[in-house]
């Protein structure tokens, strides 16, 4: 069994300002937690690291990897992620304060699976954003995203802020899993006005490398959603597109789209 070095990031909570309050402190504080969360995109992004040091460029054309974050990590603190080589691909795990905060696993194939676009209705994002309701992410409903380009300037802003040190994403321009992640969120914002929401999972089966030069798009379907222990819970399958004919990435995303508020707030 191989143990790659691991690979410490002073964590940085990228979304202190943003429309979601469970990353501002007294918000977070109110559903149990000490203070505002490091979004689970970020910590996408730091685990997504490991497996591009093991496979490099053919992790981003053909790898997958999955991941699960079970508590929080906060600002400035330092997060610690570890990859062993296990059942055929990578084990990777997120510490901080001495806990596991988040695992995943890491596989990658010989060739890219076939997936066709025609099994993805692409639809636009809604032109007027309405509150989460009980409609909202209604099983089998379609959502999109208004198309994006990031461009080379917010391409460089992006790996600063999520302390990336792997060169490939400057020297190849090659769009960060970390982004991909990212606008698989944003599927679910530009719906719907939410109060405080966690993102928990996410599974990324890499199709091709986008460019931060393409325009991209997503194109999903709401695969399920429940309720657990007081939470409301929904799951994303989405492919995400660049330039309106290339699969760059079929993604699962799961978020608590409506907490539980601590019963000690």
């Amino acid at each position: 069994m191989t143990q790659l070095q691991p690979y410490y990031v002073s964590a940085h909570n990228l979304a202190k300002s943003s429309e979601n309050k469970i990353h501002d402190d007294s918000v977070a504080q109110r559903f149990g937690f000490r203070g505002g969360l490091v979004p689970g995109v970020e910590i996408f992004a730091y685990m997504s690291h490991m497996p591009v040091v093991k496979w490099g460029r053919s992790f981003l054309l053909f790898g997958a990897m999955e991941a699960r974050f079970t508590k929080p990590v906060y600002d400035g603190e330092l997060a610690c992620v570890a990859a062993e080589d296990a059942d055929g691909g990578l084990a990777i795990t997120v510490e901080s304060r001495g806990e596991v905060c988040a695992r995943g696993h890491a596989t990658i194939k010989t060739s890219s699976p076939t997936l066709s676009l025609d099994d993805f209705q692409n639809v636009a994002a809604t032109p007027e954003r309405r509150p989460v309701g009980a409609d909202t992410y209604r099983t089998g409903h379609w959502l999109g995203i208004s198309p994006y380009r990031q461009g080379a300037d917010a391409a460089r802003e992006y790996l600063h802020n999520i302390r990336e040190t792997d060169p490939i994403y400057a020297d190849q321009k090659i769009i960060h899993p970390g982004m991909l992640a990212r606008m698989m969120n944003w599927t679910l914002i530009e719906n719907a006005i939410l109060g405080p929401w966690i993102h928990v999972g996410s599974t990324i089966q890499y199709l091709n490398a986008a460019s931060v030069d393409d325009e991209i798009t997503v194109r999903a379907i709401v695969a399920d959603n429940y309720e657990r222990k007081g939470h409301k819970f929904v799951k994303l399958d989405g492919v995400i597109v660049a330039n309106g004919r290339t699969p760059i990435a079929q993604c699962q995303h799961t978020a608590i789209y409506q907490p539980r508020e601590s019963e000690a707030a």
